[in-house]
């Protein structure tokens, strides 16, 4: 069929679609609610929103019913290896044979810990088990047959035989439990509860019967023999089908027997394997004998479907027990999911209060409505989850891994902790806020804005030209972009982080490797000047002393004369910047114009500056500074290296524009920090405001 003639066929009422095939089929939006599709195929499907709600899946009725024969021939064959068994039996009532005494002997006790060590451990283990215990027990059985062949004539045959007997019984146990468990698990998961007892009574049958012809074949048997093979029989048998139920219930100890059954048992049935299923809904629907391997299974629901764990589901999450219980019913409370993949997990409205779901993945998760109240979510992964409406009051969001496509519109949260355990000696675990409570929406305007913002670290300091010649030019590169400087931290040891708001589309990615890129270049390109220019250096310094020298000696032979404009073109470079001295009078005005780079102690600038005397830029960055002084009473007077150094790049960036550096006194005078704030579309301002804040708040 089409995919056009099966909407139209549910459109009319169809509801029958039994063995059909929609084999790479796009069925995207799909309607098959409390539709049969048994035996139907969907491999390599599109079937993104499609709706099952009540669907019937799984096997067609004549593929059932031969199934099931087969899970019986199995069950029959697992009591038919009891006859070797009764046969064992049969030997430890034969005290005249003194080989076959002795090999019964060793076989029900390699029996004895065969079912022991089965029940408590694993198949594998019990077979690990039977096998040592056969070699202890043969070793000492043999080495008495062997000092009976001394003396009993025959005796030394029988001793040659007893290997092979305890081998046969042994290997024949070990084969009518696997057969046994597997059949066991098979019925179950075709037909239900009702088809897997009934393979326990085939199996117990036979296992009866055999070992009534065995025992009796025996000369001499007696009641007691007939029951004791009767009873081993149909305990191997029992052993078997209890493998095969825990095995059905998630039993990871032998795994390998769910994985064996269900394969067998989804044989024919409806496959989805490797159809994409993303936003589909099976709520409501049975889904026995189904392989959904390797399909895209993101936000698909599974609220309320019947048999999801006979499902064949290699390669998604519902290969998880814990997984398909939480799908199913919704419920995790107080439950423990760490570790555990839930990546695309439809957990809307689901009840995950007080639970564990530390170093989860929850990425693109529908977790809206959800109760994650005080849940662990320590280092989870919810990077493109859903958490609308969600309540997460009290939780644990410590070192969560989350970015711009994780939805958090309106959660309902008073507060978080960031710590999963207490400090040392304290109840401190980091609640935010740090009391009280968060007002309606500060949540998420709290961690939104965080999620928009790039870090760019610098593990050797900042070299301050480079990163606004590289800040500049990004924002050349991305259109105009509004990118602003949040705040400067320093790490230590020469750590430094400068958090830049970004657009809430923009890629991050991509704006942080442009630019660490472009500081690169500019980093280079002012090392290379500066080698270039230190082979000279020296000659450099004298000629600027002597010039220097030369110019105040004519400002103070002027002193007392009108105000005049002395214009001093400089091509080289000064070591030392030029001081004012306080011989000089109110009425000289000196314009300096350099028109070539002035490089000294304290840096570099580059282009042409201008200098008044009156107020130089040494005295520039003291009025600044002496004004966010009157900010803060705490404002110190000597500021680390690194803060020195980001207001000594704004200060100078602003004295190249007297009108800016005017309109920044003015606001600082005016309105302090915040009315700076204003100006901060230039980058020099900005820089500024986020250092005297970086400093202020280093936790930010």
């Amino acid at each position: 069929m089409r995919a056009s003639e099966v909407l139209r066929a549910y459109k009319d009422g169809r509801r029958d679609f039994r063995s059909q095939s929609f084999m790479g089929m796009n069925l995207a939006g799909a309607d098959f609610r409390e539709a049969d599709i048994r035996g139907a195929n969907f491999t390599n499907a599109y079937l993104r929103g499609a709706k099952f709600c009540g669907a019937k899946a799984g096997l067609p009725e004549g593929w059932a019913v031969f199934l099931v024969a087969v899970s019986w021939l199995l069950s029959a064959l697992s009591g038919f290896f009891s006859w070797w068994i009764s046969a064992a039996v049969s030997w430890v009532f034969s005290p005249g044979d003194t080989g076959f005494f002795i090999a019964g002997i060793v076989s029900l006790i390699a029996l004895a810990a065969f079912f022991i060590v089965t029940i408590r451990k694993s198949l594998a283990a019990g077979a690990l088990a039977v096998a040592v215990a056969g070699v202890v027990a043969g070793a000492g059985a043999l080495a008495v047959a062997l000092a009976v062949a001394l003396t009993v004539a025959g005796a030394g045959v029988a001793a040659g035989a007893f290997a092979v007997k305890v081998a046969g019984a042994l290997a024949v146990a070990g084969a009518g439990a696997v057969a046994g468990a597997v059949a066991a698990a098979i019925a179950v998961a075709l037909a239900g509860v009702a088809a897997g007892v009934a393979a326990v009574a085939v199996a117990v049958a036979v296992a009866i019967a055999v070992a009534r012809a065995g025992a009796g074949a025996v000369a001499g048997a007696v009641a007691l023999t007939l029951a004791g093979a009767v009873a081993l029989a149909v305990a191997v048998v029992l052993l078997g089908a209890y493998l095969g139920w825990c095995s059905l219930k998630g039993d990871e100890r032998d795994a390998w027997i769910r994985s064996v059954a269900i394969a067998f048992a989804a044989t024919g049935g409806t496959s989805f394997r490797n159809a994409d299923l993303t936003d589909a809904d099976f709520t409501g629907a049975r889904l026995n004998s189904t392989d959904l391997r390797r399909a895209i299974l993101t936000r698909t629901r599974w609220r309320d479907t019947k048999k999801l764990d006979c499902t064949r589901a290699g390669g998604t999450i519902l290969s998880n027990a814990a997984v398909r219980d939480l799908l199913v019913t919704g419920n995790g409370y107080k439950k423990s999911y760490e570790k555990l993949n839930l990546r695309g997990a439809s957990l809307k409205s689901a009840n995950l209060n007080y639970a564990n779901l530390k170093y989860a993945d929850f990425s693109e998760a529908n977790l809206q409505e959800a109760n994650l109240e005080r849940v662990n979510l320590t280092e989870a992964n919810v990077v493109e989850a859903d958490f609308t409406g969600a309540l997460l009051t009290g939780a644990c969001i410590g070192s969560w891994n989350i970015d711009s496509s994780t939805k958090l519109e309106q959660v309902d949260c008073r507060f978080v902790y960031l710590l999963e355990n207490c400090k040392p000696k304290t109840d401190n675990r980091e609640r935010r806020p740090s009391s009280g409570d968060f007002q309606p929406g500060e949540f998420t305007k709290l961690f939104q804005e965080v999620l928009n913002t790039v870090d760019l670290i610098f593990r050797n300091g900042v070299d301050w030209k480079a990163f606004v010649d590289a800040f500049e030019k990004l924002q050349v590169e991305n259109d105009g972009a509004e990118l602003t400087i949040r705040n400067i931290e320093n790490k230590g040891d020469g750590v430094v982080v400068i958090k830049v708001n970004v657009p809430t589309d923009a890629n991050k990615e991509k704006i942080h490797s442009e630019f660490t890129q472009n500081y690169e270049l500019s980093l280079k390109a002012v090392e290379e000047k500066y080698q270039a220019k230190l082979e000279s250096k020296d000659e450099v310094i004298n000629h600027c002393r002597q010039q220097s020298a030369d110019m105040w000696l004519t400002i103070n032979k002027l002193a007392d004369k009108q105000p005049i404009t002395i214009e001093v073109k400089n091509t080289a470079e000064s070591k030392t910047m030029i001081e004012s001295t306080e011989k000089q009078t109110k009425n000289v005005e000196v314009e300096m114009i350099f028109q070539k780079e002035v490089t000294g102690a304290i840096g570099k600038v580059e282009g042409d500056m201008f200098v008044n005397p009156k107020q130089s830029l040494a005295d520039s960055a003291a009025e600044i500074r002496q004004l966010l002084q009157i900010l803060d009473q705490s404002y110190p007077s000597t500021l680390p290296a690194d803060t020195q150094a980001e207001i000594d790049v704004a200060v100078k960036g602003i004295a190249k524009n007297p009108d800016l550096k005017g309109r920044v006194v003015a606001a600082l005078k005016a309105g302090g920090i915040e009315a700076l704030k204003e100006l901060a579309d230039n980058l020099y301002v900005n820089i500024l405001v986020a250092a005297y804040e970086g400093w202020r708040n280093p936790q930010k």
